[in-house]
């Protein structure tokens, strides 16, 4: 499942993006963005994002801190005017949310 993206500035989507592939689960060694916890990335014209992402389960031992991982490091980039982290378990995620590079690096493939 690939995450939805709503914006008109893909010059600093793209830069959302790239700072999202630097999260990780410390549980597995390949990024948030690539294993399909990112469901949704709204930008909207005055530079607010939300962004809707799940945990691999509910119970995850990174609950605690890798939403609050994702909204820190998002609020480095300059060009953000707010970040707002919203953390959904529906759908629940599975592996066949992860990308091919994912499944590849984790041996599913």
């Amino acid at each position: 499942m690939a995450a939805v993206i709503i914006t008109n500035n893909t010059e600093l989507m793209q830069k959302v993006i790239d700072t999202i592939k630097t999260c990780y689960d410390p549980e597995i060694p390949v990024d948030i963005w690539e294993l399909g916890l990112i469901y949704e990335l709204h930008l909207n014209d005055n530079n607010e994002l939300k962004v809707v992402m799940t945990l691999t389960s509910p119970n995850c031992p990174a609950a605690e801190h890798l939403p609050m991982d994702v909204e820190n490091k998002l609020k480095e980039l300059p060009d953000l005017k707010k970040v707002e982290i919203q953390l959904t378990f529906e759908p629940p995620w599975d592996k066949n949310m992860m990308s091919e590079v994912a499944q590849l690096e984790l041996g599913f493939l």
